[in-house]
């Protein structure tokens, strides 16, 4: 009953890795964030997180669903959930 979480681009590089499995699944994703935080430290929260809300910067899904329509940092995780972090990409 874990939570998996997935790092994509620039996400990746603040935390050395691609994913990562937690042991029991956090309440919501502001739980998962504070977690994943103390993990990585400051250059993670940077990128996911704009003071206490969540960055624009950054769109993360919960079972492919974007949490910005889930509840955003309120949004609920249960066991076997796979969360999926990415930057936002621009271009043209």
């Amino acid at each position: 009953m874990d939570v998996t979480v997935k790092y994509f681009a620039t996400i990746r590089a603040c935390t050395g890795e691609s994913e990562r499995r937690l042991n029991g699944a956090p309440a919501d994703l502001r739980e998962l964030l504070t977690a994943l935080t103390r993990l990585y430290g400051s250059s993670f929260r940077g990128a996911v997180l704009s003071g206490v809300e969540l960055s624009e910067a950054v769109i993360i899904l919960v079972n492919g669903r974007n949490v910005r329509y889930l509840g955003g940092l309120d949004a609920p995780l249960a066991a076997d959930d796979e969360v999926s972090i990415f930057p936002m990409v621009g271009g043209g």
